[in-house]
């Protein structure tokens, strides 16, 4: 097994992704090799830094890099040396089994798509990242950004990759399915959703029903499907609810003596719901639809982010994900 690693995407490249792919070692199996593209010279001394000289990570050279502020299609056009591009190409040759980056997510949706490619029958890809809830398992939100406007069709394939990854990734065998909407009655919500609902009746998946932002991480659903402009606003939301909230509750323990012996006492417990709110623990946002492993890390993905986006790699591939969605989307003629 192979992963191609984008070495210079993500605000703390290379050093965060070159240590995060060292420390990924230790867990992976023994067969795995990272194969990581960018400046030669700024990863072997990020190697040389985390005291590696193993044969388990190669070096690909590259002269160029793909920055945030990039238009993305162009860039990926442009700059067929960059260390996004040149990844992205060993994952479409199937010299590797998954593509990773912390670096442009627009550049990564426009290069996964015109050089990996969708799956046969996939009529767009899906960003698809996990979020904690109350019960200690994971919500995936799918799609959180890709695809701005969507039609019918695109929700009814986007529901069927959600139940393949979280069967086969996440190991829950009868995930539970919602559509995203403004209310729990079917004949809530816009033109796209009402005219889904009944279409995702029909398909094979434990379909709940319209599903509430607000009962997001209740660990009710374990996929919510919706647009990609609804999914990436509920997705930000929650990321910045949940900052706000730990700011506040650090003034508020600080505010007297009481509080802050209380805060003392609570210490355990506030250590452990940071360690289940943490991004960096899930790794990243797998991007199902493509046709080959694709794996997007947070821009800010320090080395533990990294670490687990190639863990998430892994699981995926092994997972057989991107076989199961070809096959799931084969079975049904969807209509635009």
């Amino acid at each position: 097994m192979r992963f191609a690693i984008d070495a210079m995407g993500g605000d703390l490249a290379p050093q965060a992704v070159v240590e995060g792919a060292v420390r990924s070692l230790v867990g992976l199996d023994k067969d795995v090799e990272l194969v990581l593209f960018g400046d030669k010279g700024a990863i072997e001394d990020c190697l040389r830094a985390a005291e590696y000289s193993g044969e388990r990570i190669k070096v690909v050279h590259t002269t160029e890099v793909i920055d945030c502020q990039e238009a993305p299609t162009m860039a990926i056009k442009r700059k067929k040396d960059s260390s996004m591009v040149r990844a992205l190409q060993m994952t479409a040759s199937k010299e590797a089994d998954c593509f990773i980056s912390a670096g442009s997510s627009g550049a990564m949706l426009a290069g996964a798509t015109l050089i990996v490619k969708r799956i046969k029958g996939v009529k767009r890809p899906a960003l698809a990242p996990l979020l904690p809830t109350v019960k200690g398992k994971p919500v995936m939100i799918l799609d959180a950004g890709a695809n701005t406007d969507c039609r019918p069709a695109y929700l009814l394939q986007f529901a069927l990759m959600g139940k393949a990854y979280m069967e086969q990734v996440a190991g829950n065998k009868e995930p539970k399915i919602g559509l995203l909407n403004n209310g729990s009655e079917q004949e809530k919500g816009n033109e796209l959703t009402k005219a889904t609902y009944p279409l995702m009746k029909e398909l094979p998946i434990n379909f709940i029903g319209n599903f509430e932002a607000r009962d997001l991480m209740s660990g009710d659903v374990d996929v919510v499907v919706c647009d990609g402009f609804d999914g990436n606003i509920l997705l930000k939301t929650t990321e910045g609810v949940a900052s706000a909230i730990t700011s506040m509750l650090k003034v508020e323990i600080m505010e007297g003596m009481r509080t802050k012996v209380g805060g003392a006492l609570a210490r355990p417990a506030f250590a452990r719901l940071k360690k289940r709110m943490d991004y960096t623990e899930y790794g990243g946002a797998p991007l199902l639809g493509i046709n080959g492993g694709v794996i997007k890390a947070h821009g800010s993905s320090n080395s533990t982010a990294i670490m687990n986006a190639i863990y998430q790699a892994e699981r995926l591939v092994k997972g057989n994900v991107t076989e199961l969605i070809a096959q799931s989307v084969a079975k049904y003629a969807f209509e635009d």
